[in-house]
C-alpha cells in the first residue's frame, strides 16, 4: 500500500470503541477482525469499504484479519465467486491471516443446535414460511405462538435428526429458536436456525441436507475464530440482540465473546449495491458480465482502469460513520484522476481525424521527435514519435473562421503541435458537399519544441495534439457512461430499478488513430490519451481495444 499509514488515517468511532475496550482490560493480543463475504456474487465498491475498514484496523492495531466465506446457502454460491473475491482483496493490496469458511463449522453448529433443543430453547416447526411470517405480527403488538412451539424435547430431537438425515423435503419444516414472540425486535420472535435444502455444497458435497441461516452461523463463526470485534453495516443493527442471545445460550469454554458493532454502508450515486440486483443485471444481459466496466464491482472497476490506490483513497475520503448517505460518483472519479495523473504513460490519440498537410515540409522528409512519457515523473523517461508532412488532428480543433476565444487551429492564425512545431492555417480543401477534406498549413521550422532556439520559446495561445498519418495505428475505443439515468435507481420500490438503465451508457469508436507507440502498450499499465482522458487496454480483447477510465478533468471540487 502506498497510502501513508492505512486506508483509515483519521480515527473513526469504531477505532475509538476498540481503544476503549483496550483501556477497559481487553488484551491487545486478543484483537482479531474478519471480512465475511457471502460467495454469491462478485464484490463491489461497497465491499471495498468494509475491506479497507477491517484490514485497515488490522494494520493499525497489528491484529490478524480472517477472510471468512459465509457459505451457508449452496443454491447461490460457487467456487467462481470465491476465487473472484480472493483476487479482488489481493488486488487491493491486502493479505488475510486465515482463510475460513462457515462450512468449516457445520458440525459444531449442529451440536449447538442440539444443545438448544435439549435446553428447550429450539423446536421444529412444520408451518410454511408465509404462515410463520404472519404469526410474527408487527413490532407494536405481540406475535402468535406456533402450534409446534411446545412439543417435547424428545420429539424435537427426533424430528431435527430426521431433518439432518434427509427425511423431509425442502419447505416441510424448519428449526426455530424459542425466544420471545412478544419482543418488539422482530428478529427475536423465534427466528429460523436451519432449513431443509437438498443441494450439494461446493465444499461439503452432499453431506448436509440442512443448512444454517446467516444469523445462526455468523456470530458462532466469529466466536469459534475468537474474533474480538465483528463490524457489520447498519442493516444488521437490529440483528445485534439476536447475535448476543445466541452467544449467551451456547455451551462454550472460551472466554472471549465477540462484540458486534455497526457502521453505515456505502451507497454510490447512479448505481446499485445489491448483489442480488447486480446478478439480475448480469443474468438479464443488460450488462456484459460481472466485470462490465459500467458495473460497480471491483472487477468492473479494475477492467475499466481504476487503480487500486484510487479505491483505497476513495474509501478513506468517504470515511466511517453511523449515518447512511449517498456518495457522489464524482468523488470516485476524482480519486481516480488524482492517481492516474501520477502513474499514466502519455500517448497522442486522435478520435475524429482530419488530415493536415504541411505545405512547406519536404514530402520525402520525416523526423523523430522526443516526448515525455509522464511529465509528473521524470523516471518514466521519453518516447520517440514520428513527424512528417501529413498529420491527423481532431476535427474539433479546427475552424475556418473563429472568434478570439478559439485558441486552436484556424486560417491565418498559429497553433503549436504538442512536442513538435508551430503551424499556421493557410487554406482548406472541400468535397462537393462543402465538407472540409484537408487543411493546408505552413510550419515554422525553427520552432521545434525543446530545441532551445528563440523560435521554440515563442508563445502561441493554443496547443493541440496530433499523430503522424504515415506512422500511426487504427485502434478501437469503448467509452462508458453511468449505468443508470437517475441518481438513486433503487430508491423507489414501486419502480423496477432496471427501468432506469441508461441506454446510451456504452459507445464504441472505431475511427481512432494513435501514435505508433500504441504497439508497445501493456495490460498492467495506465495511459493518458493527451487532452482526451485516461484509458486502459481491455484485457478481454485480443486486438487494440481500449476502455476510457475517466475524463481528463471534472469541475467538481473535493
Amino acid at each position: 500500500m502506498t497510502n501513508s499509514d492505512s486506508p483509515i488515517n483519521n480515527e473513526n468511532f469504531l477505532e475509538l470503541i476498540i481503544r476503549k475496550d483496550l483501556d477497559n482490560g481487553l488484551n491487545k493480543n486478543d484483537l482479531k477482525f474478519r471480512f465475511p463475504p457471502e460467495p454469491n456474487g462478485y464484490l463491489h465498491i461497497g465491499h471495498a469499504k468494509s475491506i479497507c475498514l477491517n484490514f485497515g484496523l488490522g494494520k493499525i492495531f497489528s491484529a490478524p484479519v480472517n477472510l471468512r466465506f459465509d457459505d451457508t446457502n449452496p443454491e447461490n454460491e460457487s467456487i467462481e465467486y470465491i476465487n473472484s473475491i480472493k483476487k479482488d482483496i489481493k488486488w487491493l493490496g491486502f493479505e488475510w491471516n486465515s482463510e475460513c469458511y462457515a462450512s468449516d463449522y457445520f458440525d459444531q453448529l449442529y451440536k449447538w443446535a442440539i444443545n438448544l433443543i435439549e435446553k428447550d430453547k429450539a423446536y421444529v416447526d412444520f408451518q410454511d414460511q408465509e404462515i410463520i411470517s404472519d404469526q410474527r405480527g408487527v413490532p407494536t403488538s405481540p406475535g402468535v405462538n406456533s402450534p409446534y412451539r411446545d412439543k417435547s424435547i424428545e420429539e424435537n430431537l427426533s424430528q431435527f435428526q430426521k431433518m439432518k438425515s434427509g427425511g423431509y423435503k425442502p419447505g416441510d419444516c424448519v428449526l426455530r429458536a424459542k425466544i420471545d414472540m412478544a419482543s418488539p425486535n422482530m428478529h427475536m420472535r423465534d427466528p429460523v436456525l436451519y432449513r431443509v435444502m437438498k443441494t450439494a455444497h461446493h465444499r461439503t458435497n452432499e453431506k448436509w441436507k440442512i443448512y444454517p441461516t446467516y444469523d445462526w452461523a455468523h456470530g458462532q463463526s466469529d466466536f469459534i475464530e475468537q474474533v474480538s470485534h465483528s463490524f457489520c453495516t447498519l442493516e444488521f443493527e437490529v440483528h445485534r440482540e439476536l447475535y448476543e442471545w445466541f452467544l449467551q445460550n451456547i455451551d462454550t469454554k472460551k472466554s472471549l465473546i465477540p462484540k458486534q458493532r455497526e457502521f453505515a454502508r456505502l451507497n454510490l450515486s447512479y448505481t446499485i449495491m445489491s448483489k442480488r440486483k447486480l446478478s439480475e443485471l448480469v443474468d438479464s444481459g443488460l450488462v456484459k458480465g460481472w466485470d462490465d466496466p459500467r458495473m460497480p464491482t471491483i472487477s468492473g472497476l479494475r477492467r475499466r482502469g481504476v487503480p487500486p490506490q484510487a479505491i483505497l483513497n476513495f474509501c478513506e475520503k468517504v470515511g466511517v460513520s453511523k449515518r447512511e448517505n449517498i456518495i457522489d460518483y464524482a468523488l470516485l472519479d476524482f480519486c481516480t484522476r488524482e492517481i492516474l495523473n501520477k502513474i499514466s504513460y502519455r500517448l497522442m490519440v486522435v478520435f475524429d481525424p482530419i488530415e493536415v498537410v504541411i505545405t512547406n515540409y519536404d514530402e520525402n522528409q520525416s523526423e523523430t521527435l522526443l516526448a515525455e512519457n509522464n511529465p509528473e515523473d521524470k523516471t518514466y523517461g521519453n518516447r520517440k514519435i514520428s513527424f512528417s508532412k501529413n498529420i491527423l488532428i481532431e476535427k474539433e480543433d479546427f475552424k475556418e473562421e473563429a472568434n478570439r476565444k478559439f485558441f486552436r487551429l484556424t486560417l491565418g492564425k498559429e497553433v503549436r503541435l504538442k512536442n513538435a512545431y508551430i503551424i499556421k492555417g493557410e487554406s482548406v480543401e472541400k468535397d462537393d458537399k462543402g465538407n472540409i477534406k484537408k487543411i493546408f498549413c505552413t510550419y515554422d521550422q525553427k520552432s521545434k519544441s525543446g530545441s532551445g532556439s528563440p523560435e521554440s520559446l515563442r508563445k502561441v495561445k493554443g496547443t493541440i495534439h496530433w499523430v503522424d498519418k504515415n506512422n500511426c495505428e487504427n485502434i478501437s475505443v469503448d467509452v462508458y457512461d453511468k449505468l443508470f439515468k437517475i441518481e438513486s435507481p433503487d430508491e423507489n420500490p414501486e419502480n423496477d430499478f432496471k427501468t432506469f438503465i441508461n441506454e446510451n451508457s456504452s459507445n464504441n469508436f472505431e475511427n481512432v488513430y494513435a501514435e505508433s507507440n500504441i504497439n508497445n502498450v501493456d495490460y498492467d499499465k495506465y495511459y493518458q490519451f493527451q487532452r482526451k482522458g485516461y484509458f486502459k487496454l481491455d484485457n478481454k480483447s485480443s486486438d487494440k481495444k481500449f476502455i476510457r477510465t475517466v475524463t481528463l478533468r471534472d469541475n467538481t471540487k473535493f
